[in-house]
């Protein structure tokens, strides 16, 4: 046998004494045990990882094959539009909504004083009250004033004008979502972040990703009825922040502080009842069953939410207007005629 031969043939030897296991003359000759227990745990270590591995890439497979079916059924029409091509978009600026309003904008804010933004929300508030006044129009000239029956309306995929025009306003409240976020960031640069609730940030965060699915599959129909109505709320709402922004002059007319809540409970419980009536319907061929579950339980969580928000702000008094507050104080203090 040659040189070279030799050395190949114990280059083989030395490569495969690293990758088969201790041998028993191994253990004979001393620490072979511990060698046989170590290359065994090394083993399921490494045949872990790979199963893990094997299970992401199996899931991100049948995930990305359910999304791809799932994406057939989409409504053509809004495919191109703004946001409209996937939800990554939409997931990385909500995401980053998340984290400037909850982490980084209280931290940049810590050591500085609060902006004055009160021209700012002024003009944005108001300017929220007019765009949701359109919206509200255009829901109801594009369906729900002219024809929608307010049971099982369906949502027409054709390209005539009616349909594109209720096919553009849920996108444009769909978009409207992403102006809304300026809310919470408004209170962070103020430096009000007793006002960033749970509520207040699931709310603005789970309305813009819920609806870029109703715009992508079902921009019309039963299941836009709520929108109608949360436009309606927010002429109201905007209306009380842009007097509120205006100043001190303005508070005396801003008694109905309190009656905001009760709006908007009203209004989910009119939500529930409108979308409740799908589940006792004997024939309603709805193209997609989920978003209408979905508005049914996004409807009774936000109810949910809003009573209890009511009960801590208004039935303990926490926020109380300040008159009110006042009132109370004083009925407390005084008994028989004598402060106490």
């Amino acid at each position: 046998m040659n040189k070279s031969a030799c050395t190949t043939l114990d280059q083989s030897q030395s490569e495969n004494s690293l990758e088969t296991p201790p041998t028993v003359f191994n253990s004979a000759v001393g620490g072979g045990a511990a060698q046989w227990e170590n290359w065994e745990q090394r083993e399921e270590i490494r045949h872990g990882y790979i199963g893990v591995v094997m299970a992401f890439v199996e899931l991100t497979s049948t995930a990305a094959q359910l999304y791809d079916k799932w994406m057939k059924r989409a409504d053509p029409r809004t495919k191109d539009w703004l946001l409209m091509s996937s939800p990554l978009p939409q997931t990385i600026i909500i995401s980053l909504y998340i984290v400037f309003v909850m982490v980084l904008g209280p931290r940049l804010m810590e050591n500085r004083k609060p902006f004055d933004l009160k021209r700012v929300l002024i003009l944005y508030n108001f300017s929220v009250v007019a765009l949701s006044v359109y919206m509200s129009y255009e829901f109801v000239m594009s369906g729900w004033g002219t024809g929608y029956s307010f049971g099982c309306d369906l949502v027409d995929y054709s390209r005539s004008p009616q349909a594109m025009r209720m096919a553009n306003t849920c996108w444009l409240y769909y978009f409207s979502k992403f102006i809304e976020l300026l809310d919470t960031v408004f209170f962070v640069l103020r430096k009000k972040n007793n006002q960033i609730s749970f509520l207040h940030v699931y709310h603005h965060s789970i309305m813009p990703f819920t609806w870029w699915f109703g715009v992508r599959f079902a921009p019309g129909g039963l299941g836009t009825f709520h929108a109608l109505l949360n436009c309606i709320v927010h002429v109201i709402m905007y209306t009380y922040y842009g007097l509120s922004a205006l100043g001190p002059a303005y508070q005396k007319y801003l008694w109905w502080k309190k009656h905001l809540t009760s709006i908007q409970l009203l209004q989910f419980v009119i939500v529930n009842l409108h979308i409740a009536q799908y589940f006792f319907m004997k024939d309603c061929p709805y193209p997609f069953p989920l978003f209408i579950y979905i508005i049914a339980v996004y409807g009774l969580v936000f109810l949910f939410l809003f009573l209890n928000f009511w009960y801590h702000a208004y039935t303990k008094g926490k926020r109380l207007p300040k008159i009110t507050k006042l009132q109370n104080n004083n009925n407390n203090g005084l008994k028989n005629g004598k402060l106490e």
